[in-house]
Protein backbone atom coordinates (compact mmCIF):
# COMPACT_ATOMS: atom_id res chain seq x y z
CA UNK A 1 0.00 0.00 0.00
CA UNK A 2 1.17 3.67 -0.54
CA UNK A 3 2.69 5.25 2.75
CA UNK A 4 1.59 8.82 1.09
CA UNK A 5 -0.66 9.71 -1.65
CA UNK A 6 -1.02 13.68 -2.96
CA UNK A 7 -4.73 14.60 -3.85
CA UNK A 8 -4.61 16.46 -6.75
CA UNK A 9 -8.08 18.59 -6.44
CA UNK A 10 -10.26 20.24 -4.37
CA UNK A 11 -13.75 20.77 -2.36
CA UNK A 12 -15.42 17.87 -1.49
CA UNK A 13 -13.84 15.61 -3.68
CA UNK A 14 -10.45 16.23 -1.71
CA UNK A 15 -11.88 15.56 1.64
CA UNK A 16 -13.79 12.92 0.32
CA UNK A 17 -10.03 10.95 -0.73
CA UNK A 18 -8.31 12.58 2.75
CA UNK A 19 -11.05 10.74 4.87
CA UNK A 20 -10.07 7.23 3.03
CA UNK A 21 -6.68 7.60 3.10
CA UNK A 22 -6.90 8.12 6.70
CA UNK A 23 -9.19 5.03 7.64
CA UNK A 24 -6.81 3.29 5.60
CA UNK A 25 -3.60 4.90 7.70
CA UNK A 26 -2.32 6.48 4.24
CA UNK A 27 -0.58 10.23 4.82
CA UNK A 28 -2.37 12.62 2.63
CA UNK A 29 -0.60 15.58 0.85
CA UNK A 30 -3.28 18.65 -0.25
CA UNK A 31 -2.66 20.90 -2.91
CA UNK A 32 -4.11 24.13 -2.69
CA UNK A 33 -4.67 27.63 -5.19
CA UNK A 34 -3.95 31.01 -3.26
CA UNK A 35 -7.97 31.44 -3.30
CA UNK A 36 -8.49 28.33 -1.27
CA UNK A 37 -6.29 28.62 1.43
CA UNK A 38 -8.56 28.33 4.01
CA UNK A 39 -9.99 25.14 2.51
CA UNK A 40 -10.93 22.70 4.40
CA UNK A 41 -9.29 20.26 2.71
CA UNK A 42 -6.00 22.33 2.97
CA UNK A 43 -6.32 21.97 7.25
CA UNK A 44 -7.19 18.56 7.22
CA UNK A 45 -4.48 17.16 5.50
CA UNK A 46 -0.98 15.98 6.54
CA UNK A 47 0.50 18.17 4.37
CA UNK A 48 -0.31 20.99 2.25
CA UNK A 49 1.17 22.81 -0.88
CA UNK A 50 0.36 25.94 -2.97
CA UNK A 51 0.93 25.17 -6.43
CA UNK A 52 -0.38 28.64 -8.04
CA UNK A 53 -2.82 31.45 -8.15
CA UNK A 54 -6.54 31.47 -8.10
CA UNK A 55 -7.78 30.40 -12.19
CA UNK A 56 -7.67 26.47 -12.01
CA UNK A 57 -5.17 26.50 -15.09
CA UNK A 58 -2.22 28.10 -13.41
CA UNK A 59 -2.79 26.19 -9.97
CA UNK A 60 -4.96 22.79 -9.91
CA UNK A 61 -3.95 22.35 -13.83
CA UNK A 62 -0.80 23.09 -13.08
CA UNK A 63 0.92 19.25 -13.84
CA UNK A 64 4.80 20.56 -13.39
CA UNK A 65 3.29 22.45 -9.79
CA UNK A 66 1.39 19.69 -8.39
CA UNK A 67 4.23 17.00 -9.49
CA UNK A 68 6.88 18.84 -7.70
CA UNK A 69 4.76 18.48 -4.63
CA UNK A 70 4.37 15.28 -5.02
CA UNK A 71 8.07 14.94 -5.51
CA UNK A 72 9.00 17.15 -2.65
CA UNK A 73 6.43 15.85 -0.02
CA UNK A 74 7.89 12.01 -0.99
CA UNK A 75 4.00 11.56 -2.45
CA UNK A 76 4.76 7.87 -3.79
CA UNK A 77 0.59 8.35 -5.69
CA UNK A 78 -1.83 11.06 -6.69
CA UNK A 79 -5.42 10.65 -6.61
CA UNK A 80 -6.93 13.02 -9.05
CA UNK A 81 -10.25 12.93 -7.75
CA UNK A 82 -12.94 14.12 -10.57
CA UNK A 83 -12.45 16.80 -13.23
CA UNK A 84 -8.98 18.89 -13.39
CA UNK A 85 -6.82 15.91 -14.42
CA UNK A 86 -8.26 13.23 -13.46
CA UNK A 87 -8.79 12.16 -17.54
CA UNK A 88 -5.25 13.76 -18.72
CA UNK A 89 -3.95 11.64 -20.67
CA UNK A 90 -0.44 13.50 -20.34
CA UNK A 91 -0.35 13.78 -16.83
CA UNK A 92 -0.84 10.80 -16.52
CA UNK A 93 2.19 10.13 -19.01
CA UNK A 94 4.14 12.17 -16.64
CA UNK A 95 3.17 10.58 -13.36
CA UNK A 96 4.43 7.45 -14.96
CA UNK A 97 7.61 8.90 -15.94
CA UNK A 98 8.14 10.70 -12.83
CA UNK A 99 7.68 7.42 -10.66
CA UNK A 100 4.22 8.20 -9.15
CA UNK A 101 1.42 6.30 -9.66
CA UNK A 102 -1.42 7.39 -11.27
CA UNK A 103 -4.37 6.54 -9.12
CA UNK A 104 -6.68 5.51 -12.47
CA UNK A 105 -6.39 3.89 -15.52
CA UNK A 106 -3.44 3.89 -18.06
CA UNK A 107 -2.62 7.35 -19.95
CA UNK A 108 -3.04 5.10 -23.25
CA UNK A 109 -6.51 3.92 -21.81
CA UNK A 110 -7.31 7.95 -20.96
CA UNK A 111 -6.74 8.90 -24.25
CA UNK A 112 -8.41 6.34 -26.28
CA UNK A 113 -11.86 6.60 -23.99
CA UNK A 114 -11.03 10.15 -24.11
CA UNK A 115 -11.33 10.18 -27.94
CA UNK A 116 -15.22 10.18 -28.39
CA UNK A 117 -14.51 8.71 -31.86
CA UNK A 118 -11.89 5.95 -31.16
CA UNK A 119 -14.15 5.20 -28.10
CA UNK A 120 -17.23 4.74 -30.53
CA UNK A 121 -15.78 2.47 -33.36
CA UNK A 122 -13.76 0.33 -30.27
CA UNK A 123 -16.91 -0.10 -28.43
CA UNK A 124 -18.10 -1.42 -31.80
CA UNK A 125 -15.87 -3.88 -32.70
CA UNK A 126 -16.41 -5.29 -28.86
CA UNK A 127 -20.13 -5.60 -29.36
CA UNK A 128 -21.22 -3.12 -27.20
CA UNK A 129 -24.27 -1.01 -29.05
CA UNK A 130 -23.31 2.34 -29.89
CA UNK A 131 -25.71 5.15 -31.02
CA UNK A 132 -25.73 5.73 -35.20
CA UNK A 133 -23.29 8.37 -35.84
CA UNK A 134 -20.34 9.25 -37.76
CA UNK A 135 -16.52 8.97 -37.60
CA UNK A 136 -14.82 12.45 -37.21
CA UNK A 137 -15.73 15.12 -39.88
CA UNK A 138 -13.62 16.73 -41.97
CA UNK A 139 -15.52 19.89 -43.17
CA UNK A 140 -18.87 21.58 -42.79
CA UNK A 141 -19.52 19.85 -45.95
CA UNK A 142 -19.27 16.21 -45.18
CA UNK A 143 -21.21 17.49 -42.12
CA UNK A 144 -23.82 18.18 -44.30
CA UNK A 145 -23.77 15.41 -46.50
CA UNK A 146 -23.42 12.59 -43.08
CA UNK A 147 -26.51 14.47 -41.72
CA UNK A 148 -28.83 13.91 -44.58
CA UNK A 149 -27.53 10.14 -43.83
CA UNK A 150 -28.49 9.82 -40.52
CA UNK A 151 -31.50 12.39 -40.27
CA UNK A 152 -32.48 14.68 -38.00
CA UNK A 153 -32.55 15.69 -34.86
CA UNK A 154 -28.63 14.99 -34.53
CA UNK A 155 -26.34 16.45 -32.10
CA UNK A 156 -22.87 17.44 -33.45
CA UNK A 157 -20.36 16.25 -30.53
CA UNK A 158 -16.75 17.14 -29.41
CA UNK A 159 -14.53 14.73 -29.78
CA UNK A 160 -12.82 15.54 -26.47
CA UNK A 161 -13.98 16.49 -22.92
CA UNK A 162 -17.30 16.68 -22.03
CA UNK A 163 -19.21 18.38 -19.18
CA UNK A 164 -21.99 19.16 -22.05
CA UNK A 165 -19.40 21.67 -24.36
CA UNK A 166 -19.05 21.68 -27.74
CA UNK A 167 -22.37 19.77 -28.40
CA UNK A 168 -24.99 21.32 -30.58
CA UNK A 169 -28.54 20.14 -31.65
CA UNK A 170 -29.69 20.07 -35.26
CA UNK A 171 -33.03 19.86 -36.41
CA UNK A 172 -32.28 21.29 -40.06
CA UNK A 173 -29.98 20.53 -42.62
CA UNK A 174 -30.00 24.32 -43.26
CA UNK A 175 -28.47 24.37 -39.16
CA UNK A 176 -25.81 21.81 -39.84
CA UNK A 177 -22.80 24.63 -41.22
CA UNK A 178 -23.37 27.10 -38.09
CA UNK A 179 -23.74 23.68 -35.66
CA UNK A 180 -20.16 22.01 -36.96
CA UNK A 181 -18.72 25.77 -36.92
CA UNK A 182 -19.63 26.63 -33.87
CA UNK A 183 -19.59 23.13 -31.75
CA UNK A 184 -16.14 22.82 -33.25
CA UNK A 185 -14.48 26.20 -31.88
CA UNK A 186 -16.19 25.71 -28.42
CA UNK A 187 -14.66 22.29 -27.98
CA UNK A 188 -11.37 24.15 -29.91
CA UNK A 189 -11.44 26.48 -26.75
CA UNK A 190 -12.85 23.79 -24.28
CA UNK A 191 -10.77 21.10 -24.50
CA UNK A 192 -7.77 22.32 -26.91
CA UNK A 193 -9.14 20.45 -29.86
CA UNK A 194 -11.89 21.33 -32.38
CA UNK A 195 -12.69 17.17 -33.68
CA UNK A 196 -15.93 16.84 -33.50
CA UNK A 197 -18.60 13.96 -34.98
CA UNK A 198 -22.07 13.71 -35.49
CA UNK A 199 -24.69 11.57 -33.52
CA UNK A 200 -28.26 10.62 -34.25
CA UNK A 201 -30.14 12.32 -31.23
CA UNK A 202 -32.00 10.17 -29.32
CA UNK A 203 -35.41 11.56 -27.82
CA UNK A 204 -37.09 11.15 -24.44
CA UNK A 205 -34.40 8.75 -23.34
CA UNK A 206 -32.88 7.52 -20.20
CA UNK A 207 -29.49 8.21 -19.10
CA UNK A 208 -28.37 4.98 -17.18
CA UNK A 209 -24.32 4.42 -16.39
CA UNK A 210 -23.06 1.03 -14.74
CA UNK A 211 -20.66 1.52 -12.20
CA UNK A 212 -17.24 -1.09 -12.50
CA UNK A 213 -14.46 -2.20 -10.70
CA UNK A 214 -11.63 -4.09 -12.46
CA UNK A 215 -8.24 -5.15 -11.09
CA UNK A 216 -4.44 -5.75 -12.52
CA UNK A 217 -5.19 -9.25 -12.87
CA UNK A 218 -8.42 -8.57 -15.75
CA UNK A 219 -11.01 -9.49 -12.75
CA UNK A 220 -14.30 -6.97 -13.64
CA UNK A 221 -17.30 -6.25 -11.36
CA UNK A 222 -20.16 -3.99 -12.24
CA UNK A 223 -21.58 -2.42 -9.06
CA UNK A 224 -24.94 -1.83 -10.26
CA UNK A 225 -26.55 1.26 -12.13
CA UNK A 226 -27.46 4.35 -12.17
CA UNK A 227 -29.82 6.92 -13.25
CA UNK A 228 -28.69 10.24 -14.17
CA UNK A 229 -31.24 11.85 -16.77
CA UNK A 230 -33.03 14.51 -14.23
CA UNK A 231 -30.23 16.82 -16.23
CA UNK A 232 -30.41 20.70 -16.82
CA UNK A 233 -28.38 21.97 -20.21
CA UNK A 234 -26.54 18.49 -20.17
CA UNK A 235 -25.69 18.94 -16.35
CA UNK A 236 -26.58 15.95 -13.78
CA UNK A 237 -28.72 17.41 -11.02
CA UNK A 238 -30.03 14.11 -9.60
CA UNK A 239 -28.98 10.72 -9.53
CA UNK A 240 -30.65 7.25 -8.10
CA UNK A 241 -29.91 3.76 -7.65
CA UNK A 242 -31.13 1.25 -9.09
CA UNK A 243 -32.91 2.82 -11.57
CA UNK A 244 -36.62 2.00 -12.34
CA UNK A 245 -36.42 1.75 -15.26
CA UNK A 246 -34.01 -0.83 -15.39
CA UNK A 247 -35.47 -4.62 -14.56
CA UNK A 248 -33.04 -7.56 -13.33
CA UNK A 249 -32.89 -8.81 -17.27
CA UNK A 250 -31.91 -5.52 -18.99
CA UNK A 251 -29.57 -5.25 -15.58
CA UNK A 252 -27.97 -8.43 -16.76
CA UNK A 253 -27.60 -7.31 -20.37
CA UNK A 254 -26.13 -3.55 -19.44
CA UNK A 255 -23.40 -5.55 -17.17
CA UNK A 256 -22.21 -7.69 -20.17
CA UNK A 257 -21.99 -4.97 -22.35
CA UNK A 258 -19.79 -3.30 -19.75
CA UNK A 259 -17.43 -6.30 -18.88
CA UNK A 260 -17.41 -6.48 -22.89
CA UNK A 261 -15.94 -3.10 -23.03
CA UNK A 262 -13.85 -2.96 -19.97
CA UNK A 263 -12.02 -6.12 -21.29
CA UNK A 264 -11.87 -4.59 -24.75
CA UNK A 265 -9.53 -1.68 -23.36
CA UNK A 266 -7.39 -3.77 -20.79
CA UNK A 267 -9.39 -1.12 -18.37
CA UNK A 268 -7.79 -1.00 -14.41
CA UNK A 269 -9.69 1.04 -11.61
CA UNK A 270 -12.87 1.92 -11.21
CA UNK A 271 -14.93 3.52 -14.21
CA UNK A 272 -18.19 3.93 -15.28
CA UNK A 273 -19.76 3.13 -18.90
CA UNK A 274 -22.61 5.52 -19.62
CA UNK A 275 -25.72 4.23 -21.89
CA UNK A 276 -28.81 5.98 -23.59
CA UNK A 277 -32.00 4.10 -22.88
CA UNK A 278 -34.86 3.84 -25.15
CA UNK A 279 -38.34 3.71 -24.67
CA UNK A 280 -38.54 -0.46 -26.01
CA UNK A 281 -35.64 -1.09 -23.89
CA UNK A 282 -32.64 -0.66 -26.16
CA UNK A 283 -29.57 0.68 -24.68
CA UNK A 284 -26.56 2.51 -26.45
CA UNK A 285 -23.14 3.05 -25.24
CA UNK A 286 -22.46 7.27 -24.53
CA UNK A 287 -19.00 7.19 -23.16
CA UNK A 288 -16.27 5.31 -20.73
CA UNK A 289 -15.85 8.12 -18.18
CA UNK A 290 -12.12 6.81 -16.41
CA UNK A 291 -12.46 8.21 -13.43
CA UNK A 292 -14.53 8.05 -9.93
CA UNK A 293 -17.81 9.81 -10.58
CA UNK A 294 -19.05 12.51 -8.77
CA UNK A 295 -21.86 10.31 -8.23
CA UNK A 296 -20.46 7.48 -6.78
CA UNK A 297 -21.88 7.80 -3.42
CA UNK A 298 -25.09 6.48 -4.41
CA UNK A 299 -23.54 2.90 -5.60
CA UNK A 300 -21.93 2.88 -1.95
CA UNK A 301 -24.97 3.03 -0.38
CA UNK A 302 -26.85 0.49 -2.14
CA UNK A 303 -23.60 -2.08 -2.28
CA UNK A 304 -21.82 -1.17 0.84
CA UNK A 305 -18.50 -0.84 -0.95
CA UNK A 306 -16.18 2.31 -0.39
CA UNK A 307 -15.41 3.21 -4.49
CA UNK A 308 -12.79 4.94 -3.10
CA UNK A 309 -10.42 2.52 -0.83
CA UNK A 310 -10.75 0.07 -3.33
CA UNK A 311 -9.77 2.76 -6.00
CA UNK A 312 -6.75 3.14 -4.01
CA UNK A 313 -6.07 -0.52 -3.35
CA UNK A 314 -6.35 -1.62 -7.01
CA UNK A 315 -4.06 0.94 -8.19
CA UNK A 316 -1.48 -0.57 -5.31
CA UNK A 317 -1.59 -3.98 -7.44
CA UNK A 318 -4.61 -5.86 -5.07
CA UNK A 319 -6.97 -8.61 -6.90
CA UNK A 320 -10.42 -8.17 -5.89
CA UNK A 321 -11.48 -10.29 -3.11
CA UNK A 322 -15.05 -10.82 -4.04
CA UNK A 323 -16.36 -11.29 -7.66
CA UNK A 324 -19.85 -10.54 -9.73
CA UNK A 325 -21.74 -12.89 -7.16
CA UNK A 326 -20.90 -11.31 -3.96
CA UNK A 327 -21.85 -7.87 -5.29
CA UNK A 328 -25.92 -7.54 -3.87
CA UNK A 329 -27.92 -4.41 -4.54
CA UNK A 330 -29.52 -3.34 -1.38
CA UNK A 331 -32.50 -0.32 -0.30
CA UNK A 332 -32.28 2.93 -2.92
CA UNK A 333 -29.99 5.68 -2.62
CA UNK A 334 -30.47 9.23 -4.13
CA UNK A 335 -28.06 11.78 -4.91
CA UNK A 336 -28.67 15.70 -5.82
CA UNK A 337 -25.72 18.01 -6.02
CA UNK A 338 -26.21 21.29 -4.09
CA UNK A 339 -25.07 24.08 -6.72
CA UNK A 340 -24.35 28.07 -5.27
CA UNK A 341 -26.95 29.18 -8.09
CA UNK A 342 -29.47 31.20 -7.69
CA UNK A 343 -32.47 28.98 -9.78
CA UNK A 344 -35.18 32.49 -9.83
CA UNK A 345 -32.20 33.96 -11.53
CA UNK A 346 -31.95 31.25 -14.23
CA UNK A 347 -29.36 29.27 -12.12
CA UNK A 348 -26.51 32.24 -11.92
CA UNK A 349 -23.39 31.38 -10.42
CA UNK A 350 -23.13 32.87 -6.68
CA UNK A 351 -20.16 33.12 -4.37
CA UNK A 352 -20.13 34.67 -1.13
CA UNK A 353 -19.14 34.07 2.85
CA UNK A 354 -20.91 31.11 4.49
CA UNK A 355 -22.98 33.05 7.56
CA UNK A 356 -24.57 30.13 8.40
CA UNK A 357 -24.30 26.28 8.09
CA UNK A 358 -26.73 23.59 9.24
CA UNK A 359 -26.00 20.34 7.73
CA UNK A 360 -29.08 17.36 8.27
CA UNK A 361 -28.44 14.08 10.16
CA UNK A 362 -30.50 10.98 10.72
CA UNK A 363 -30.05 7.39 9.70
CA UNK A 364 -28.41 7.34 6.11
CA UNK A 365 -28.29 11.06 5.34
CA UNK A 366 -25.10 11.69 4.37
CA UNK A 367 -23.85 15.33 3.29
CA UNK A 368 -20.40 15.41 1.57
CA UNK A 369 -19.16 19.19 1.17
CA UNK A 370 -16.34 21.30 2.18
CA UNK A 371 -18.47 23.74 3.41
CA UNK A 372 -17.86 25.50 6.63
CA UNK A 373 -19.41 28.34 8.36
CA UNK A 374 -17.44 31.74 7.72
CA UNK A 375 -15.91 30.01 4.84
CA UNK A 376 -15.76 32.09 1.55
CA UNK A 377 -17.00 30.67 -1.53
CA UNK A 378 -14.75 31.35 -4.24
CA UNK A 379 -15.80 32.82 -7.50
CA UNK A 380 -13.11 30.82 -9.74
CA UNK A 381 -14.61 27.07 -9.70
CA UNK A 382 -17.33 24.47 -10.36
CA UNK A 383 -20.30 25.35 -8.79
CA UNK A 384 -21.21 22.36 -7.00
CA UNK A 385 -20.55 23.21 -3.25
CA UNK A 386 -22.23 20.07 -1.41
CA UNK A 387 -23.98 16.56 -2.52
CA UNK A 388 -27.12 15.18 -0.68
CA UNK A 389 -26.99 11.46 -0.55
CA UNK A 390 -29.98 9.25 1.21
CA UNK A 391 -30.71 5.53 1.80
CA UNK A 392 -33.47 3.60 2.59
CA UNK A 393 -35.03 0.42 1.97
CA UNK A 394 -37.63 1.19 -0.55
CA UNK A 395 -37.16 4.68 -3.42
CA UNK A 396 -40.83 6.24 -1.65
CA UNK A 397 -38.73 6.09 1.79
CA UNK A 398 -35.54 7.98 -0.21
CA UNK A 399 -37.67 10.24 -1.74
CA UNK A 400 -39.49 11.55 1.48
CA UNK A 401 -35.91 11.25 3.21
CA UNK A 402 -34.18 13.27 1.06
CA UNK A 403 -37.10 16.31 0.82
CA UNK A 404 -36.71 15.99 4.98
CA UNK A 405 -32.89 16.58 4.31
CA UNK A 406 -33.22 19.23 2.27
CA UNK A 407 -36.05 21.12 4.02
CA UNK A 408 -33.09 21.32 6.97
CA UNK A 409 -30.35 21.76 5.03
CA UNK A 410 -29.28 25.68 5.82
CA UNK A 411 -26.55 27.42 4.16
CA UNK A 412 -26.49 31.18 4.84
CA UNK A 413 -24.46 33.55 2.64
CA UNK A 414 -25.24 32.33 -1.26
CA UNK A 415 -27.80 31.21 -2.78
CA UNK A 416 -28.17 27.35 -3.46
CA UNK A 417 -30.46 24.77 -5.50
CA UNK A 418 -31.23 22.82 -2.45
CA UNK A 419 -35.25 23.57 -2.59
CA UNK A 420 -35.40 23.81 -6.16
CA UNK A 421 -34.09 20.15 -5.75
CA UNK A 422 -36.75 19.60 -2.80
CA UNK A 423 -39.45 20.63 -5.15
CA UNK A 424 -38.36 18.68 -7.78
CA UNK A 425 -38.10 15.30 -6.41
CA UNK A 426 -41.72 16.05 -5.40
CA UNK A 427 -43.09 16.82 -9.09
CA UNK A 428 -45.06 13.37 -10.88
CA UNK A 429 -42.29 12.52 -13.17
CA UNK A 430 -39.78 11.88 -10.88
CA UNK A 431 -42.48 10.45 -8.19
CA UNK A 432 -43.61 7.86 -10.64
CA UNK A 433 -39.65 7.33 -12.47
CA UNK A 434 -41.26 8.47 -16.00
CA UNK A 435 -38.79 11.81 -16.22
CA UNK A 436 -36.36 11.60 -19.15
CA UNK A 437 -33.26 13.57 -20.30
CA UNK A 438 -35.55 16.35 -21.79
CA UNK A 439 -37.61 16.63 -18.90
CA UNK A 440 -36.62 20.35 -17.59
CA UNK A 441 -35.75 21.32 -20.97
CA UNK A 442 -39.44 20.52 -22.30
CA UNK A 443 -40.69 22.99 -19.23
CA UNK A 444 -37.75 25.45 -19.98
CA UNK A 445 -36.12 25.45 -16.97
Amino acid sequence: MFPKILIANRGEIALRVIRACKEMGISTVAVFSEADRDALHVSLADESYCVGPAQAQKSYLNMSAILSAAILSGAQAIHPGYGLLSENAEFADLCAKCRIQFIGPSAEVIRRMGDKDEARRTMKAAGVPVVPGSDVLGSAEEARAMAEKIGFPLLIKARSGGGGRGIRRVDRLEEVENAYRTASAEALGAFGDGAVYMEKLLENVKHIEVQLLSDKEGNCVCLGERECSMQRKNQKLIEESPSTAVSPELREKLYQSSVRAVLAVGYEGVGTVEYLLDREGNFYFMEMNTRLQVEHPVTEMVTGIDLVKWQIRVAAGMTLPFSQKDVKLRGHAIECRINAENPAENFRPCAGQIELLHVPGGPWVRFDTALYQGYTVPPYYDSMIGKMIVHASSREEAIRKMQAALCELVIEGVEHTGFFQADLIGEDAFLDGSYTTAYLNQQNR
